[in-house]
C-alpha cells in the first residue's frame, strides 16, 4: 500500500512541476530516484537505476526520434525562411476567413498526421503557420497548443481508419487486423472528437474576443504583416506534399516489397523501423527541395541549419527525460501490482481493455508505451473471451487504439512538453485547452463507443 501511495505521490509531483514550468530534464531523474526510495526503500541501487534504467529509456528515445526532431525543426525553419509558412497562412486566411483559422490549423494537423508524419514533427511544422494565422485573426496565442493537439493528438492518431500513426499500428500484431479495423466506429469517433474539439476551441476564442484579449504580446520573429512578394500557394505547399507522397510511397510501396531479413543482424525487423525510415527520408527530401529551390532567398544557409538543429534540442531532451522516468516506473514491482489490478476490473473485454490501456498510458505518459504494455499482457485473453461473445478482433483493435489517446497526454507527456516548448508557452498558459481537446474529449468519446459496443454484445 505504501508503495502505491509513493507512486501516486511521484506522479502528482512530476505533473505539478511540469505544470509550473520546471524543466523535466532536471526534475524527471530526481523524481525517478525519489520514486524508487518511496516504493522500494533505500536499497543502494539508486545509481544503477539511474544509469541503467532511467538513462537507457532516455537514450533509447533519442536513438529512435532524434532524426525526426532534427529534420522536423530544420524543415520548420526552412519553411519560415522561404516565406512558405507565411504564404500558406495568408492563403488560408484569405480563402477561409479569419474566423476559420482554428479549423485551418486543425485540418492541417490532421492531414499531416494522417499522411504518416510523426506528431512530434507536426508540431514543428504547424507552429509557424498557426502563429501567423492566429496573429492575423487576433486569436490568443495560448490557444495554439490546444489547436495543434486536436489536429494531431486525437482522431487521426487513434480513430481514423487507415491512419499510419503508431497508436493505430501496434494493435495489428496482437489481433491480426490492419489499420482500417472497425472503420465505422473509427469514423464516428473521429467526427465526434473533431466536432467537440472545435466547439470548445471556438468558444474559447470567442470568449477571448469579448474580453478584448487578442493575440497577446509575444516576440514571434516569424510573424509579420507584409504580404508583398510572397511565393505562390503551390510552391508553398509543395514541400508538405513531398513529405506526404514520399512517406506514403516508402511506407506502403517500397518497404512493403523489399527483403528486410538482413536487419536480423542488427537485432530488429523491417516492420519495426520502416515507418520511421519513411518519415525521415520524406522530411530530408523536403528539406533538400526547399534549399535547392531557394538558394538565393536563404542568404545564410549555415545559420539557418544551425538554428533548426538548436531548436530541436530542448524539446527532444524534455521528451527523453520523461521517457526515462517512465522506464523507471515500469521497472518497479508496484507497477506490476497496479497493472494486474487494472486488468481485473471487468470481465467484459471491451471495458477491461479500455480501462487498462487508458490507465497504463497515463502511468507511463506514453500512448504507444502504455498500449504495448497492456496488449502484451492481456491481448490473448481478450481474444479468447471475445470469441465466445462474437466480438470481432477489429473492435478490440479500435477500442485499444482509441483508449491509448486519453490519459496519455497528462502534463508530463512528452508530446505535450514538446509542443509547449516549440510554441514558447507554459503549462499554466495553455495546458487547459490541451487537456480538454486531447484528454477529456477523447475519453468521453471512447466511453460512448465502449458503452454502445458493450450494449450491442450484452447477453
Amino acid at each position: 500500500m505504501f508503495s502505491i501511495l509513493g507512486l501516486i505521490l511521484s506522479l502528482i509531483i512530476i505533473m505539478y512541476l511540469a505544470y509550473k514550468g520546471y524543466s523535466t530534464i532536471i526534475t524527471a531523474p530526481i523524481i525517478a530516484i525519489i520514486t524508487i526510495i518511496l516504493t522500494t526503500g533505500f536499497n543502494g541501487h539508486l545509481m544503477a537505476n539511474y544509469t541503467e534504467v532511467y538513462m537507457s529509456g532516455f537514450a533509447n528515445f533519442i536513438k529512435n526520434y532524434f532524426p525526426l526532431f532534427m529534420t522536423g525543426a530544420i524543415f520548420a525553419k526552412l519553411m519560415e525562411e522561404a516565406n512558405y509558412a507565411k504564404s500558406i497562412a495568408h492563403f488560408i486566411t484569405q480563402k477561409l476567413g479569419k474566423d476559420k483559422s482554428i479549423l485551418a490549423v486543425v485540418l492541417s494537423g490532421a492531414l499531416l498526421t494522417y499522411g504518416g508524419v510523426s506528431l512530434f514533427v507536426v508540431a514543428f511544422i504547424l507552429y509557424p503557420i498557426a502563429s501567423m494565422l492566429f496573429k492575423e485573426a487576433d486569436i490568443p496565442k495560448r490557444l495554439i497548443p490546444g489547436t495543434i493537439a486536436l489536429g494531431a493528438f486525437t482522431f487521426t492518431m487513434t480513430a481514423l481508419p487507415g491512419s499510419p500513426e503508431i497508436q493505430n499500428v501496434i494493435p495489428m500484431k496482437y489481433f491480426g487486423t490492419d489499420t482500417f479495423a472497425a472503420p465505422i466506429i473509427g469514423i464516428v469517433a473521429s467526427v465526434m472528437m473533431l466536432t467537440l474539439g472545435m466547439l470548445w476551441l471556438t468558444k474559447r476564442a470567442k470568449s477571448a474576443k469579448v474580453n478584448g484579449e487578442g493575440y497577446g504580446n509575444h516576440s514571434d520573429k516569424s510573424i509579420e504583416t507584409d504580404y508583398s512578394n510572397l511565393p505562390n500557394i503551390f510552391s508553398a505547399i509543395l514541400p508538405i506534399i513531398i513529405i506526404f507522397v514520399t512517406n506514403l510511397f516508402f511506407s506502403k510501396v517500397y518497404y512493403e516489397n523489399i527483403d528486410g531479413s538482413y536487419l536480423s543482424e542488427f537485432g530488429t525487423t523491417l516492420s519495426s523501423v520502416s515507418g520511421t525510415w519513411s518519415v525521415i527520408i520524406a522530411i530530408v527530401l523536403a528539406d533538400v527541395f526547399i534549399v535547392l529551390t531557394n538558394l538565393k532567398k536563404i542568404q545564410n544557409l549555415k545559420s539557418v541549419l544551425d538554428i533548426g538543429v538548436t531548436n530541436s534540442f530542448r524539446p527532444l531532451l524534455n521528451s527523453s527525460a520523461i521517457v526515462g522516468y517512465g522506464s523507471v516506473i515500469k521497472s518497479l514491482a508496484v507497477f506490476g501490482v497496479i497493472q494486474s489490478f487494472i486488468f481485473g476490473i471487468s470481465s467484459n473485454p471491451i471495458i477491461s481493455e479500455a480501462l487498462s490501456v487508458n490507465l497504463i498510458c497515463g502511468l507511463t505518459a506514453s500512448a504507444s508505451g502504455g498500449l504495448g504494455i497492456s496488449l502484451d499482457a492481456l491481448a490473448p485473453t481478450y481474444l479468447h473471451i471475445s470469441q465466445a461473445l462474437n466480438i470481432s478482433p477489429e473492435i478490440l483493435h479500435r477500442i485499444a487504439s482509441l483508449s491509448s489517446g486519453g490519459l496519455d497526454t497528462l502534463p508530463h507527456n512528452g508530446a505535450v512538453i514538446t509542443t509547449l516548448a516549440i510554441c514558447g508557452l507554459t503549462h499554466k498558459e495553455s495546458y487547459k485547452d490541451i487537456f480538454v481537446t486531447s484528454v477529456v474529449i477523447p475519453i468521453f468519446v471512447t466511453a460512448i463507443i465502449v458503452i454502445l459496443t458493450s450494449l450491442r454484445f450484452a447477453g
